[in-house]
């Protein structure tokens, strides 16, 4: 019974680690999952195959973006994963006749799929390879099955250099890189099966080289055009390039190639030694079991802020606006851009943005990330839609598509914005191809209603507002990557009777902090909101900028005893706190004005936009 539970052990071990993996990617990745998918296309048309059949390793993108559909909802996604690398393990066990005493290692490869995936963070906006998430797995998987046909096959009538031939052949076009590492890997397993002889070996491993070179190029000048010359050995693998090439994401995938040539360079090694001290080959599974962990610790992208854009984001397409409120609330860090844009949207669409945008942390804390991140790039689609800047919206909609692939979140909001500005048509070309995937056709279905139906667009809760600040010009221009910036300008120097969008226009005033930009705004609201409260941060603008320069005579202006009160008292702690740096100030201000115009105006200054 004991040396049952010695040899079992090890297997518990990896059913505990792939448990602990799903409960760990389940709690703090649901909302990175969610947007995974949000990211991804997988359509069920002949034409959608075809597209991705362009390039080598199509087959990884075609399964990839079908299973990445399914974290839609996390846990079924994660399930699938889970359930891969349960089939890689057994796989490599069996074709590198890994022992139960030492699958220990079959952790290795799985731990280096796993960080491929959650070490990504805001590359998630940039990748260009589709189906990403479960690519690498399915890669491995059939590059180490096709390894295992390998071994079993018979020494005989050279059948094994003309598998690695064909294998290449047919494994090349379809899962690209993963197919040359197959050959790769039975080239060196030549060296430790038995019945081969030495010219034998020679000639296996000649052919693995020549196919290693030949195929790719034959493909390239041949089949496939949309692959450069220098990437022909690497296709099926993501890109870490912008800028510059981010060679450290490559980590993962040189893990698990250094991994997978290890196991077969070492094939039926059982290592006899730490097997006859207990003591020595438990240490050494220990070892290993803290390496792994370590590892996948280190490596796994962690960063509050971007997690909690992530929240917020997917409050937004629920039209959660509570949610997001909830969420900005509470800010262990100082917030990004993003963070503070989709509060001030949240706040505009419950009417409140006037009395509450600095009851919340503000700032400009840039990404966790070593990679240039805009803030366009992670809200600009949402934030341009919801103020009324279709064109923008849909500008950044197709320039990305073309850029990093057609994604359900970019034909969503191409969708809304043809809908709003009545091209009926165009909206029900994205609708019908929406349909064709497995959890976004009861998204068509809210949305097909307005088709051919002006009236219900109008009394949509959704549309009701953002009709209003299409009120605007909308001409389609540059905006440099700073969506918060154009949107602010865009704003203030448009001419508006509309209600809300004076409303808008007013808050980018003081967003500017100009003064003269300011009165004219404020003049405008103040007639056409007349007998109605004004709201306070708009009072506490006004306040402040009638006693700083006296341009204006605001003595007659009904200003709240508690927005009047409030200057006086911010003024007098200033003069106590002259000596003070800025920073200083704004520790000892905060508690007590930090949710005022006042405190916004004097302590908040050149944040970076981006």
């Amino acid at each position: 019974m004991k040396e049952k539970l010695r040899l079992l052990s090890p297997a518990l071990l990896l059913l505990a680690a792939l448990v602990a993996t799903a409960y760990f990617l389940l709690k703090y990745e649901s909302e990175y999952l969610w947007k995974v998918q949000e990211l991804n296309l997988f359509l069920d048309t002949p034409l959608f195959l075809k597209q991705q059949m362009v390039t080598s390793g199509w087959l990884l993108t075609w399964l990839g973006t079908y299973f990445t559909e399914f974290f839609y909802y996390p846990w079924v996604g994660v399930l699938i994963l889970c359930l891969w690398w349960v089939l890689l393990m057994l796989v490599i066990g069996r074709t590198f006749r890994v022992s139960l005493k030492w699958c220990v290692v079959l952790l290795i490869p799985v731990a280096a799929l796993l960080v491929s995936d959650v070490d990504l963070g805001y590359w998630v906006y940039y990748m260009k390879l589709r189906g990403h998430f479960f690519a690498a797995t399915i890669g491995t998987t059939l590059a180490v099955a096709a390894v295992w046909l390998y071994r079993l096959m018979s020494s005989k009538f050279y059948l094994r250099p003309v598998y690695m031939v064909v294998s290449t052949a047919v494994l090349y076009p379809l899962i690209g890189f993963y197919g040359l590492l197959a050959t790769l890997l039975m080239a060196i397993l030549t060296w430790r099966l038995k019945g081969m002889t030495l010219g034998a070996r020679i000639i296996a491993t000649v052919v693995a080289l020549l196919s290693i070179v030949f195929w790719p190029l034959f493909y390239y000048n041949y089949v496939f055009y949309q692959t450069s010359l220098g990437n022909i050995w690497w296709t099926g693998l993501p890109l870490f390039v912008i800028d510059q090439e981010f060679s450290a994401y490559y980590i993962p995938y040189y893990i698990l190639v250094f991994s997978l040539v290890v196991m077969a360079a070492l094939y039926r090694c059982q290592c006899p030694a730490l097997l006859k001290r207990p003591v020595m080959w438990i240490a050494t599974q220990a070892v290993l079991v803290v390496a792994v962990v370590w590892c996948v610790q280190h490596y796994w992208y962690r960063d509050y802020n971007f997690h909690k854009e992530l929240r917020m984001q997917q409050c937004v397409e629920n039209l959660n606006w509570q949610g997001v409120l909830d969420e900005a609330a509470y800010a262990e860090e100082e917030p990004t851009r993003a963070i503070v844009m989709m509060k001030n949207l949240a706040l505009f669409r419950l009417g409140s943005q006037g009395d509450k945008m600095y009851h919340y942390k503000t700032g400009a804390k840039a990404s966790t990330a070593d990679i240039p991140v805009s803030m366009t790039q992670v809200v600009g689609r949402s934030v341009y839609y919801h103020y009324g800047l279709l064109n923008y919206c849909y500008r950044w909609c197709l320039e990305d598509g073309v850029e990093f692939g057609w994604r359900a979140e970019y034909l969503k909001y191409l969708t809304r914005c043809a809908l709003l500005n009545g091209e009926y048509r165009v909206a029900r070309k994205y609708i019908a191809q929406l349909k064709h995937t497995r959890y976004h056709r009861e998204w068509t279905e809210r949305y097909e209603k307005f088709l051919d139906n002006d009236k219900a667009i109008q009394a949509d809760a959704e549309f009701q507002p953002i009709l209003h600040l299409m009120k605007g010009d909308d001409i389609l221009g540059s905006d440099n990557g700073l969506a918060e910036k154009f949107l602010m300008t865009q704003f203030v120097s448009v001419e508006s009777d509309d209600k809300l969008f004076q409303e808008q226009a007013l808050i980018a005033a003081l967003w500017m902090k100009d003064i003269q930009t300011f009165w004219p705004r404020f003049f405008q609201y103040a007639q056409s909101h007349a007998g109605e409260h004004m709201p306070t941060h708009f009072q506490e603008a006004a306040y402040l900028y009638g006693n700083l320069e006296h341009q204006v005579d605001i003595s007659k202006m009904p200003f709240d005893k508690e927005v009047v009160q409030t200057y006086k008292d911010f003024m007098a702690l200033a003069q106590q706190c002259q000596s003070m740096s800025e920073e200083q100030m704004k520790e000892v201000f905060y508690p007590r004005f930090g949710h005022t115009f006042y405190y916004e105006y004097f302590l908040i200054r050149n944040q970076k936009l981006y």
